[in-house]
């Protein structure tokens, strides 16, 4: 495809920002497993797959094949789910979210009507019960990310490609920053099915919503603007993909392709090129505001990039840029508590060859003052992953002083070290990884499975036994170990293990691939994005960029543990051109809440003539990025 016309968010394959000369983690795998292949014989040749899985966790109980009937490969402009299994459009772009909202009106779109209705490009998802607290099943809030816009889609006679989305009107980019952020919405669960409560709790958080900055760098002369002096409010977010949930019900949404909303010339700037932040831009908000333009202001860029947290039961509380958990490309952030109590966040840097991080807390959190971990995440250690080729995991901490990170390598304090997180983890020589994304920790093993999604740059001095071909193009999903302390995994420690969960791509054809010998012909998966268990113990991975293997992107499910580990399923099929993302469970595991992102996002498809038009299917109305809602007919476990 070509990737200028395809997106304008062709997900970072422009270029590569990080110049750092450190073993790649191709290198590390290839490493690793001719260590283990010389011991065990585990790894075939040529493009045949390989099982050698490492071992399920000591102790760990059997599992049994999930229960349904595989969706089978294929793409087409509609989604499919398997036989007994039912799909509800919840949430579409552009629905209204409160008493007041508009009706949509593709053909008249404004900003202040967007900003009353349901974002663009939906991505994470999580669901919060009502009451507050509660193990409420039937009825909640959710929380969708909103994480960018294609104009080609959205409006009509907008051409498609980059050169196109930044030429749009200021009327236009005015509705683009209104569909970005992300939609808190209530939900309940009737008779019919699902519906959206318009009420109190509906809050939307866009590119103009005020927030504050907390944590080492706020206040910092490098956050510092013309309409902020202080360096401790910000206008909005934006770029947001996926997030996590604190213990005391709080959202933690990420934001990650910031580089691409600025444009104008900017000065030469080392630190903004760090970052992919060139000038370009693949939007026109900097036709159109200042704040957006480099050379107006040039430390705009340096207040996104962040954790953002807020209180999705409190429309009227102020999102906080929480900058102690560092500045990246954030995907998430997913949040494990130590047997001490201490929160570790987990985080992935969604670019190629960028890094994977964890902060570890100061303090423990309190599970009887809601109010006193308010900000429990401002104080900590940012650390950065070191993936040894023996199977050892290092965490190296990114504190100012130590090692590398002093003023005379361009880091004179702790909040330069965060800004210029990248350049901090460059010095202690982290390991580059193949796009890393998603985080989630088993809440049965207290194992880490963490994404890698692809990396089409990887050339071939840089192969490996899991993947022996001349680009990562399907990924691959690493199990992280933390060591056993004395109330269980010790996620704040500074080692623990590492080893391949899974490799991605066809068996057979695609070289180096790593399943469950009873994986079937529908069961393979290209390039894992997000994950989730659901509440059975069971993983689901959903899929970004699976067309380009020549079928359509969905979700899988598999098994970490027992007999069924790494067997992966194909449990959903998203329509053509379509992302799936922020897979989402309530409570009890009968409702599976999933984003359906940018529907129709194929080369050449625009307005007028998409690729499907799905949900709607009706004349005149482009695909819409939607939450659908998934039930069993039995009123059952998803998955069961």
């Amino acid at each position: 495809m070509d990737e200028a016309e395809f997106a304008p968010f062709a997900e970072n394959d422009r270029g590569i920002s990080n110049p750092s000369a450190a073993p790649g983690i191709a290198e590390l795998i290839d490493r690793r497993l001719t260590r283990r292949a010389a011991l065990a014989g585990l790894l075939a040749a040529g493009a045949a797959g390989w099982t050698g899985l490492a071992p399920s966790p000591a102790g760990a109980a059997p599992s049994v094949a999930a229960g349904f009937e595989e969706v089978p490969q294929g793409a087409d402009e509609r989604d499919h789910l398997p036989p007994g299994y039912g799909g509800q459009v919840l949430l579409r772009w552009g629905d209204p979210l409160f008493p007041d909202s508009p009706a949509f009106d593709v053909a008249g779109q404004t900003a202040s009507a967007q900003a009353r209705q349901f974002g663009y490009n939906c991505d994470f998802v999580r669901f919060y019960p009502l009451p507050a607290g509660s193990d409420a099943a039937d009825h909640g809030l959710l929380v969708v990310n909103h994480e960018y816009t294609i104009p080609a889609l959205m409006f009509a006679g907008v051409a498609p490609g980059r050169a196109a989305a930044r030429a749009t009107t200021r009327e236009q980019a005015a509705v683009e920053m209104a569909a970005v952020g992300a939609s808190v919405v209530e939900v309940r669960r009737g008779r019919g099915g699902w519906e959206v409560v318009p009420g109190p709790y509906a809050r939307r958080l866009t590119a103009t919503t005020p927030m504050a900055v907390s944590g080492p760098a706020a206040g910092h002369r490098l956050l510092r603007t013309a309409a902020d002096p202080a360096g401790t409010r910000v206008a909005g977010t934006f770029a947001d993909c996926a997030g996590g949930g604190t213990p005391w019900g709080t959202v933690l949404i990420g934001e990650e392709n910031f580089q691409a909303f600025f444009g104008g010339k900017p000065a030469a700037d080392a630190a903004l090129a760090r970052y992919g932040v060139d000038g370009q831009g693949w939007y026109s908000w900097h036709r159109h505001d200042p704040r957006f333009d480099l050379a107006q202001e040039p430390n705009e860029p340096n207040r996104f990039g962040w954790v953002v947290e807020f209180d999705p039961y409190d429309p009227r509380s102020v999102p906080v840029k929480r900058t102690a958990l560092g500045r990246f490309r954030h995907e998430g952030a997913t949040i494990a508590v130590n047997p001490d109590g201490r929160i570790v966040a987990y985080q992935g840097d969604d670019e190629r060859f960028e890094y994977v991080y964890k902060f570890v807390s100061t303090r423990p959190w309190n599970p009887a003052d809601r109010a006193a971990n308010r900000d429990l995440l401002d104080d900590g250690v940012l650390h950065v992953a070191r993936f040894h080729d023996d199977g050892r995991l290092e965490w190296l901490p990114l504190v100012h002083g130590q090692g590398p990170l002093t003023a005379e390598n361009g880091f004179p304090d702790q909040a330069s070290v965060l800004i210029q997180a990248r350049a901090a983890a460059d010095r202690l020589g982290a390991t580059p990884m193949d796009r890393p994304e998603d985080v989630e920790v088993c809440p049965a093993t207290g194992r880490v499975y963490v994404t890698m999604t692809n990396n089409v740059r990887r050339g071939a001095d840089r192969l490996d036994r899991a993947n022996p071909r001349p680009a990562n193009r399907h990924g691959h999903v690493i199990e992280m170990i933390p060591p056993e302390g004395p109330g269980g995994p010790d996620h704040a420690a500074a080692w623990g293990r590492w080893d391949l969960f899974l490799a991605a791509g066809r068996p057979g054809v695609d070289a180096g691939t790593s399943y469950h010998p009873g994986t079937t012909a529908d069961g393979w998966l290209s390039c894992p994005d997000n994950l989730v268990f659901d509440p059975a113990g069971q993983l689901w991975v959903a899929t970004d960029g699976a067309l380009a293997a020549g079928v359509a992107d969905g979700l899988w499910v598999t098994r970490t543990t027992g007999p069924e580990r790494a067997r992966t399923r194909r449990f959903y099929r998203a329509p053509i051109g379509a992302e799936v993302t922020g897979p989402c469970f309530t409570p009890d595991g009968r409702t599976l809440f999933l984003s359906v992102q940018h529907p129709g996002q194929v080369a050449g498809s625009h307005f007028a003539a998409p690729a499907t038009r799905w949900p709607d299917f009706a004349d005149g109305m482009p695909p819409r990025p939607s939450v659908i809602v998934v039930t069993k007919d039995d009123g059952g476990p998803i998955g069961g």
